[in-house]
């Protein structure tokens, strides 16, 4: 499987009800699609730094999951078809990974970060990669 990233911006005007449905619309063309999330991050209402389809504000998601190559163009086509989605950006991380080490890896970091733990950014992407390497 392939590691990908995706940063969507959706319509700031939309209720929460709708904004937390088009977040799970995407995370569940993720799975139904045989991919795997990672991670979702939701940053909230940012200012944007021009404007975008008259949208001087974007509510902002950060999407982390893995799949198989053809998952990209599903997950585009969802992005371009669906209107409330302002903008979106989709990167390839990473070959060849191991989601449920990603998952574990990603899980350990955010329970050091809740406990207040500083960790040190170099050791956990030494960790990171090793356990991908290994996987």
């Amino acid at each position: 499987m392939r590691y990908y990233e995706s940063l969507y911006i959706i319509n700031p005007n939309l209720s929460d009800e709708e904004y937390k449905e088009v977040v799970g619309k995407f995370n569940n063309l993720v799975e139904n699609n045989k991919g795997v999330i990672i991670k979702v991050d939701e940053w909230g209402k940012k200012t944007m730094a021009f404007r975008v389809k008259k949208f001087d504000k974007g509510s902002y998601v950060l999407l982390q999951f893995c799949g198989a190559n053809d998952i990209i163009n599903i997950i585009n086509r969802g992005f371009n078809l669906d209107d409330r989605v302002i903008k979106h950006q989709t990167i390839k991380l990473k070959d060849n990974v191991d989601p449920e080490a990603l998952k574990t890896i990603t899980d350990k970091t955010e329970k050091n970060v809740e406990k207040g733990m500083e960790t040190d950014s170099a050791s956990v992407k030494t960790a990171a990669t090793e356990k991908i390497q290994e996987g």
